[in-house]
């Protein structure tokens, strides 16, 4: 696959997820700026790119400001003369219950998954429509969004949103040749190693080197490379008809995500009143209500 008509920029790619997508766009060709809060990991992410013959500069700022994206998208024009791939990586994590969720908590999440997808994606949407000539989202969601996870009520509101944004802007940019795609990564990375049902394979990884087959295929879950595959697909010209998908993706699995459909309906002339909905609860809903949560093998809610 070629991409070396591409530039990209790829948040939050000084390390995990977002490094192994940069390093695999520039594999395949892309020029790629590089986006961390931190300099010296930045730097670190550039030189592994260019070590092994890609292209790559780094940006050092926070995502969530608008001039952060501002700035990501004229580091792409001023070093590569243009810009085709906005990939909405960067996140942080703040777990807490609900009770104990302060609003810096929240906000701090907001701000950088959601805000910051909306911002850079702008500010790349206005550059692809001024070159006129199509672009490529990939906005970063996660399972936590789709399905709710423990503790997460920022996080999973913010990944729910960012898939509800990406359906917006593929009907929105479909005119203009631009895809809009979201991917809901599962892989070992510093976010999941807190996870405690993944924890003792995360740790058997760091053993042996591998993780087993359950959690490949079954639970979906491997590493950063893993994932980085579909974020060059999405990328390349081969993917020019894909727009407004969220993808489900790690270890051996690739998958996709439903977009949120009526399971069980009633109609009741004059509308439904309490005890209306009352007497069709059992009738049509009852059997229908959906699961909250992932679902994971018993192999793997035992161990």
């Amino acid at each position: 696959m070629d991409l070396s008509n591409k530039v990209a920029v790829v948040t939050g790619s000084g390390q995990g997820l977002g490094l192994a997508y940069a390093t695999e766009l520039a594999r395949h060709g892309a020029a790629v700026v590089i986006n961390d809060v931190d300099q010296g990991t930045a730097d670190a992410a550039v030189a592994t790119i260019t070590a092994a013959g890609g292209r790559a500069v780094a940006v050092v700022a926070p995502v969530g400001p608008t001039e952060t994206a501002k700035q990501l998208v004229a580091a792409a024009v001023e070093h590569f003369g243009r810009l085709d791939v906005m990939v909405a990586n960067a996140g942080i994590l703040r777990d807490k219950v609900l009770w104990k969720m302060t609003d810096d908590d929240f906000d701090a999440v907001i701000d950088v998954h959601l805000r910051g997808t909306f911002t850079c994606v702008r500010e790349a949407v206005l550059r692809f429509r001024e070159q006129g000539d199509g672009g490529r989202i990939i906005a970063i969601g996660s399972p936590a969004g789709q399905r709710g996870n423990f503790g997460q009520t920022n996080y999973s509101g913010a990944k729910a949103a960012v898939v509800g944004m990406v359906r917006t802007w593929a009907m929105e940019l479909q005119r203009a040749g631009i895809t809009a795609n979201a991917v809901c990564p599962v892989a070992v990375t510093a976010m999941t190693e807190t996870v405690p049902i993944f924890a003792p394979y995360i740790e058997q990884m760091k053993q042996t080197g591998e993780l087993p087959a359950v959690i490949r295929r079954e639970v979906g879950m491997g590493t950063p490379q893993d994932v980085a595959g579909l974020i060059a697909f999405l990328a390349s010209d081969d993917a020019a008809d894909i727009t407004g998908q969220a993808f489900s993706v790690g270890g051996d699995r690739l998958a996709l995500w439903s977009h949120p459909q009526l399971t069980a309906t009633a109609f009741h002339d004059g509308g439904f009143s309490a005890d209306d909905v009352a007497a069709q609860w059992p009738i049509v809903f009852a059997d229908r209500v959906e699961s909250v949560g992932e679902e994971f093998p018993e192999e793997v809610l035992a161990k």
